[in-house]
Parts: structure tokens; sequence; C-alpha cells
């Protein structure tokens, strides 16, 4: 892999690291403490609060999971190590790279 491509990929991680902030930022409110209230809020009104509250959650673990993996994508990139497989040294093919920039592992080591 050349130093182009290398540059290409910490950018898009970058941004994307950018954007995962964002909407963490935009999703806090989403997840606060919901009001059991009787008087203010009918049961089905509070359930719906519930669910949405809970699925804010869901999305929140699931940025802050793919945070770390493009954490981890970018210390690869600073150590001379993107592109290569962590488990068998092989390199990561390109297209999987450009599929998902945090890609850790080669083809044959992520589905064994």
């Amino acid at each position: 892999m050349n130093e182009t491509q290398l540059a290409g990929f910490k950018a898009r991680i970058l941004a994307r690291l950018a954007e995962l902030a964002e909407h963490s930022a935009l999703g806090h409110e989403a997840q606060a403490v919901v009001d059991l209230d009787q008087q203010a809020v009918g049961r089905l009104s509070r359930m719906d609060a519930l669910q949405n509250q809970a699925m804010a959650k869901a999305q929140q673990a699931n940025r802050d999971v793919e945070t770390l993996r493009l954490k981890a994508a970018l210390a690869r990139i600073e150590d001379g190590e993107f592109g290569y497989c962590e488990d068998c040294g092989e390199e990561v093919p390109v297209g999987r790279l450009e599929l998902d920039p945090a890609a850790s592992k080669c083809v044959s080591c992520a589905s064994g």
C-alpha cells in the first residue's frame, strides 16, 4: 500500500470519527432519563419514550464500538501496521479496507 492510499484511508477515518462525534452529541438528549409523571404523560406515551430512550442508548453503544475500531485503525496507520492482518500478518485486500477501513483481519482470518 502506498502513501497516497494510506493518506486517503486516514482522511476517511478522521472524517467518520468527526461524524460519529457529531451524532453522539446530538443523541445525548434522547438518552436522558424519562420523566414518568402519570399526570403529565399517558401510559403509552411513557412506553414510547422509554423505547426511544433504549434505542438511543443502543445507537450510542454502536457508535462507541465503531469509534474504538476507527481509533485502533489510526493507531495501526501510525505504527505502520495498517493493511496487514493482526492474526496472520498477510495483507488485507484494499477492497476490504475500502468497505471497512477499520478492518484488522484478512478475509481468511475474519471468517475462520
